[in-house]
């Protein structure tokens, strides 16, 4: 067991540790240093996870089968901590006045491990241990705001949802194991036995990841969660979790290609997500709630790729590129609530544009890149899941995504047409008169630094879209 190959994890853990110990040694004033070490443990995650990448001859098992190195991980293992990472810039001046400041590091980097370990699982004993790591500190995450009532119901509500889930999840993984007499991916592949319990068993850890991705009938979270959750918590909770549980379900999904039931339930949980997340966001008065809801329509794109996994050989890339895109995409609009301090209210943005033009420019981008309105990334990750869909046979699905699309234009055209077109205020820099103040600091720099990496996406796709891996392990 080479303790190596898993150096990528082994630095977002030990550096997890050190910011807590930091956080306990450190007077409150100066919990800003946790920040720092946090951000430089993920970027060497992220720099080890790259130079691992490139060294590795052919994707491999490791850990006695349960954790595969293959391209999948790989891309988990940049994307995951560099989302992270901006999470974690938007969070110092936001937490600046709280005496528990430096622990939100820790628990974001904890979290973020057990987001790691999801996309990288080959075993469901492993996937168990890596979504309860990431579920029970997302938990503490979203309720950090303990003084505040609406944190703590959406805490309560995440918490509540996820036990449910969780327990579900673990219970499945007793049917699949007690049937198959394994859980591990290499021997279940291909050999589950077509029996009822597990079959059972099979739905129930999907719907375990399910709860993760936000999808439908696990989905109600995830608006509360936008909504109550201290911002970079919301941004790193409606992102993180969703792309390792995307990469989870899709080795699930793939391990059953005779069991033409599984991918047909994916697609129309696919429908039903989208569906109902556009639906729900058209008549939202709060942006965080819209966003969440805006998220759970996003979650039904991806199942789109999770639908026809392995049955065309662009379904994977077409997955890790979306989740990818969708990822810049939404945490560049929480970094713009976060940079506006919080400014929540639909109609407080009105006129916003000659207050604060570079958020207003940030925030239609990040929306109309979730949209798909081309030449930007958003449009790209869309069509590339459609067309993954349509190759696989699923026009069907592609018909209802497409008009979700459309629907989904109405509710981002209520945020970005007000903000840009109303009247302008009395002053620059005001709002009706009222001055419209502004986080500063690190999130400022992390709102350019998501908005520069999405137009980026935008350039550079065709490189990244080679480097896109188009297989798993085992």
């Amino acid at each position: 067991m080479p303790v190596g190959d898993l150096a990528p994890e082994l630095a977002v853990l030990l550096t997890s540790v050190a910011v807590l110990l930091l956080a306990m040694a450190l007077p409150q004033r100066r919990h800003g240093w946790c920040a720092a070490l946090a951000a430089a443990g993920l970027a060497a995650a992220m720099v080890i996870a790259w130079i691992q990448a490139g060294a590795l001859p052919e994707p491999r098992l490791t850990f006695s089968g349960t954790f595969a190195l293959d391209g999948a991980t790989s891309w988990a293992r940049l994307a995951i901590p560099g989302a992270a990472l901006l999470c974690t810039g938007l969070a110092p001046r936001w937490f600046a006045t709280d005496r528990r400041h430096g622990e939100f590091y820790a628990m974001l980097l904890f979290s973020t491990l057990g987001a790691m370990a999801v996309a990288g699982a080959a075993d469901l004993m492993q996937l168990v241990m890596g979504i309860l790591l990431s579920s029970v500190t997302g938990y503490v995450l979203v309720a950090y705001h303990r003084d505040w009532a609406i944190s703590l119901e959406a805490g309560m509500k995440y918490f509540l949802v996820g036990a449910l889930a969780n327990a579900l999840l673990v219970i499945g993984v007793v049917f699949v194991m007690g049937m198959a007499g394994s859980t591990d991916y290499a021997v279940l592949e291909g050999a589950l036995p077509d029996a009822p319990l597990a079959t059972a068993g099979l739905g129930l850890v999907l719907l375990g990841l399910f709860f993760k991705l936000g999808a439908v009938p696990a989905h109600s979270w995830v608006p509360d969660v936008a909504e109550g959750a201290p911002v970079p918590a919301a941004a790193f909770v409606t992102v993180i979790p969703k792309f390792a549980g995307a990469v989870a379900l899709y080795r699930l999904v793939a391990l059953a290609p005779e069991t033409p039931a599984l991918p047909m339930l994916v697609a129309l949980v696919a429908a039903a997500t989208m569906t109902l997340g556009n639906l729900s966001a058209l008549w939202q008065e709060d942006l965080r709630r819209l966003i969440g809801w805006s998220s759970v329509s996003q979650t039904g794109y991806a199942l789109m790729a999770v639908a026809v996994a392995g049955a065309t050989p662009t379904a994977l890339p077409a997955l890790l590129a979306f989740m990818t895109v969708y990822g810049l995409a939404n945490l560049l609009a929480f970094a713009v609530v976060a940079q506006l301090r919080g400014r929540t209210e639909i109609a407080a943005y009105r006129g916003m544009l000659r207050a604060r033009p570079g958020a207003v420019i940030a925030l239609s981008l990040a929306f109309l890149s979730l949209v798909g309105i081309p030449p930007l990334a958003g449009f790209l990750g869309k069509f590339v899941l459609f067309s993954a869909a349509l190759e696989a046979g699923y026009g069907w699905l592609v018909l209802v995504a497409v008009a979700n699309t459309v629907l989904s234009l109405v509710y981002y055209l209520r945020v970005i047409g007000p903000a840009v077109f109303a009247p302008a205020p009395e002053a620059a820099g005001t709002l009706g008169g009222t001055a419209v103040e502004t986080l500063g600091g690190t999130a400022r720099a992390m709102l350019w630094l998501a908005c520069a990496l999405l137009l980026a996406t935008t350039l550079l796709w065709a490189p990244a879209w080679t480097l896109a891996p188009a297989t798993l392990l085992p």
